[in-house]
């Protein structure tokens, strides 16, 4: 069996799709390479491979025939490559600046074009390995474009246009690596919320050690005010938790013996003891961060449509210059220099830079936005996904509702009372895990009613069960079982179709003579349900329920919400058709649940989302989106998020390609220079990349 390894290189002077693509052909014909993904803002790139088969030699060596140098991957490098842009650009601009003082008037002297030419060099540094390589492909690239132009701009004897031209140009470079450097380490700060170190508890003395030294089992004392170092149970102590950075509630939460709480929370006003459940390096916000790093490596449609425009754009551009420099002079007798300054303008301002930027930087802010309000999208593609849904389909249990039934009416018969038929119910269920019995159990206790259980108990399943209590015989179970016992009258089969009629399930408890009584219990709605299922429907949203629920129960759900459709008492395999149905209706279709019984029907859907995946990593790896926290507030936060994402993505597609337009117009006009191109390439280009990082206030 082959092993394969996921590795991760840092390529240096990896800036556009157009050289993602040239790695990608250099390295998947390699024998042992499984996948290939970049991440363009990290400069980085993920290699698959079986790790006998491909060494770091063989990825440097793929990464060279493109033009490009890999190396394993340091957040070293990254701080060395951005400070040796900043180095080589002021050496540009300082060589350009020396060469237009020596130049003085007309002309330019020998020595001036050498300065200006070392100028070039060091504008085009990071380029020119880059354009050679795509000379080479005979593929013609953002970087060839430009060193085109510079030499063309050099040979009109133009220098002082070269120098710019290559200078602004790695300004524009420099700038951008920069300014979406801001939208990488929002991401990183993640994981600097949980702190490197902690106190753990050793027999009975405090002693600091690293986060990473803790294990599993361990206890660490979390002091008043400071961050939770790892995931863990609290054995001591009460208090109140701030865990937005997790899952994004905006108020603290309760906190006592056998909650538990997340990495990076922040504590309250009372220490407590915490049992640690898992090491730091797979906490639940090292899971979150390590998913959104993932998720940054997949393109999006919207990305993927603009590599193969820049694919088809690029030579479409090289084959007009050449025609605006070739036609005019030979067809009409125009002059050649004109025109073949013109052609090289185009060739600056067709450069597709602000294109190919601004919708990665436009993914990455939208995810890491995302994930600080405890939404965590699994994908570039899936944060684009929710704009476009046009129906969400939600599971009922625990997902509209809280998924913990609760008995709202107790109905005593044959003269017993409420507190005698609660004393029989639980004494029958007092050993019972089931959640029916826990909330017999609950309702016992708030109501004062001590349960002493009951002996001989007998689970019966699908039933119920039975045992004795004061030396009689009890039962407790279904209307089902009632029928079957034939202990039914018509008396209290209407008193239990009027409870089951308003969506109550109901518990019959009886004896060897008659029914004692009914307990209705209910899953309680959760109060912003139905506030959120009108936000859906006001952003266009058809909403509907799939539950494997009885229909009276489903309907009274669905009224109390504000839901018109509803597909009731379907088998999990039957969730999948009824999801299948919604799409064939509508095309783009979400389904809520909890991540793990409803996961057939959260895969096919367009796009699953689990509920309260927070520490949970079955209901994290299995739906695309995951709310962190239970709170279904974030649904329609998540629908507008991603059409605002969109709606940024689509302005700077716009903005990019209307300055382009503004200077092929002026090209043919006439006023446009190289060095003006330059500028406003450079500047549409940040203001891209700057726009986009508005998602990050989100």
């Amino acid at each position: 069996m082959v092993k394969a390894a996921r590795r991760l290189y840092r390529v240096e002077g990896m800036d556009c799709a157009e050289e993602t693509s040239a790695l990608r052909r250099e390295l998947e014909p390699l024998s042992g390479v499984q996948s290939v993904s970049f991440d363009l803002l990290q400069g980085r790139m993920t290699v698959v491979a079986d790790d006998e088969q491909v060494r770091d030699a063989d990825v440097a060596a793929a990464a060279a025939r493109a033009g490009l140098r890999a190396e394993p991957w340091t957040e070293a490098a990254g701080a060395r490559r951005l400070h040796l842009r900043g180095t080589v650009l002021s050496a540009a601009g300082v060589l350009g600046g020396l060469g237009l003082s020596l130049a003085g008037g007309p002309g330019v002297p020998l020595y001036a074009r050498g300065v200006y030419a070392l100028g070039v060099v060091a504008g085009l540094w990071q380029v020119l390995p880059k354009a050679l390589a795509a000379l080479r492909r005979l593929r013609p690239d953002m970087n060839l474009l430009m060193c085109v132009a510079v030499a063309g701009a050099m040979a009109l004897d133009e220098w002082f246009e070269a120098g710019t031209v290559a200078a602004l140009f790695s300004l524009s470079l420099t700038l951008e690596a920069w300014s979406v450097g801001r939208a990488r380490r929002a991401i990183g700060t993640l994981l600097e919320l949980a702190p490197t170190e902690t106190t753990r508890l050793e027999g009975g003395r405090e002693v600091s050690v690293p986060v990473d030294q803790v294990r599993a089992g361990d206890r660490v004392l979390v002091k008043p005010g400071s961050r939770v170092p790892l995931d863990g149970t609290i054995v001591s102590g009460e208090t109140e938790v701030d865990q937005s950075p997790v899952t994004g509630e905006s108020l603290p939460v309760p906190k006592g013996p056998g909650d538990f709480l997340y990495a990076g929370s922040v504590n309250g006003s009372a220490a407590v003891e915490l049992a640690v459940d898992r090491p730091a390096s797979n906490s639940t916000l090292a899971h979150i961060a390590r998913l959104v790093e993932e998720a940054r490596e997949q393109s999006s449609s919207s990305e993927r449509w603009v590599e193969r425009f820049a694919r088809v754009y690029t030579p479409a551009v090289m084959l007009l210059a050449l025609l605006v420099m070739l036609l005019p002079p030979l067809l009409w007798g125009e002059p050649w220099g004109r025109w073949t300054y013109s052609a090289l303008v185009l060739l600056v301002i067709a450069c597709p830079c602000a294109l190919v930027i601004s919708t990665p930087v436009s993914i990455v802010a939208g995810l890491t936005s995302a994930a600080r309000h405890g939404v965590l999208v699994k994908s570039g593609r899936h944060l684009e996904t929710p704009a476009r849904l046009r129906a969400f389909a939600f599971d009922k249990t625990g997902t509209l509702t809280w998924g913990r039934p609760k008995v709202v009416e107790v109905v005593p018969l044959d003269g017993h009372t409420e507190e005698e038929l609660l004393a029989r119910a639980a004494a029958v269920e007092a050993r019972s895990e089931h959640p029916i019995a826990q909330a017999i159990l609950s309702a016992a206790e708030e109501r004062g009613v001590e349960a002493v259980a009951a002996t001989n108990v007998r689970a019966v399943s699908g039933r119920g069960a039975e045992g004795s209590f004061d030396g009689r015989p009890f039962w407790v179970g279904s209307h089902r079982w009632l029928e079957e016992r034939g202990r039914e009258t018509e008396d209290v089969h209407a008193r239990i179709e009027a409870l089951s009629g308003a969506g109550r399930s109901v518990v019959v408890v009886g004896n060897d003579r008659h029914v004692c009584g009914l307990l209705a219990v209910a899953d309680e709605v959760r109060p912003d349900a139905a506030q959120v299922v009108a936000a859906l429907k006001q952003a266009g949203i058809v909403v509907a329920m799939v539950t494997g629920d009885n229909r009276p129960t489903a309907l009274a759900i669905a009224e109390a919400t504000g839901i018109d459709r509803v597909e009731a008492e379907v088998l999990p395999e039957e969730k999948v058709a009824a999801i299948a149905a919604l799409e064939e209706e509508y095309g783009c279709v979400g389904m809520v649940g909890d991540g793990v019984n409803d996961a057939p029907a959260l895969a096919r859907a367009t796009l699953g989302v689990a509920m309260g995946a927070a520490g949970t990593a079955v209901a994290i790896e299995t739906a695309d989106v995951a709310l962190m926290s239970d709170d279904l507030q974030k649904l329609p936060w998540l629908v507008r998020h991603s059409r605002r994402t969109l709606g940024i993505i689509r302005q700077n597609v716009v903005a990019s390609l209307a300055v382009k337009a503004l200077f092929v117009v002026l090209t043919f006009a006439g006023p446009a220079s190289l060095w003006s191109a330059i500028a406003a390439d450079m500047g549409v280009s940040l203001a891209v990349v700057f726009n986009a990082l508005r998602l990050l206030h989100d």
